[in-house]
């Protein structure tokens, strides 16, 4: 299931492995916009007072997570992020995750307002099965563009940051609490 020969990853999209992988997902996410790449009718609604629109509500993305969990499979992301959140992290953290955690994807805050990034250079990423891992590509307006498939050379380095950004997060509902609007 594993190819590690480039190749053979760049005909594999990132898509794929969400339904290829057999035990767990982690994601770093590490920007304060993604606007511009999903959800953006969403996103103009929350912004605009409106409730949620029914197709944001059941998304692809839940049905993905919540086969997969119910499957046995552990989704999950560290989100880094400083306070004050901006529209777009007000957005993703109050609809988005609380969305996705219905479905059984468990979120964690590395909240870096005072305090140290201890993954500064870490970029955006997935890690499937501690084997597989697909850097994230997007401008400077939070548009995806797409992925990079990193080789097994990088995957300790990749693996410390997902590592490193665990030991330093706090769950989601915890840090919600806190300083959720």
């Amino acid at each position: 299931m594993y190819a590690t020969d480039r190749g053979t990853l760049a005909v594999q999209g990132a898509g794929d492995w969400f339904e290829d992988f057999e035990r767990e997902a982690f994601r770093l996410e590490t920007l304060d916009d993604y606007s511009q790449s999903g959800g953006v009718d969403a996103y103009q609604a929350f912004l605009a007072g409106k409730p949620q629109p029914e197709e944001y509500k059941t998304a692809g993305w839940v049905r993905t997570v919540s086969d997969a969990v119910q499957a046995g499979k552990h989704i999950y992301r560290v989100h880094v992020l400083a306070r004050p959140l901006t529209d777009y992290l007000r957005f993703e953290l109050s609809w988005g995750y609380i969305r996705n955690m219905t479905a059984g994807e468990e979120f964690f805050i590395l909240d870096t307002t005072s305090q140290g990034n201890p993954v500064p250079d870490a970029p955006d990423f997935w890690m499937f099965d501690d084997q597989t891992i697909g850097a994230m590509k997007y401008d400077g307006e939070g548009k995806y563009l797409g992925v990079d498939f990193i080789g097994e050379d990088k995957r300790s380095e990749f693996r410390r940051y997902r590592d490193t950004a665990m030991a330093s997060a706090v769950p989601f509902p915890e840090w919600w609490a806190q300083y959720g609007e």
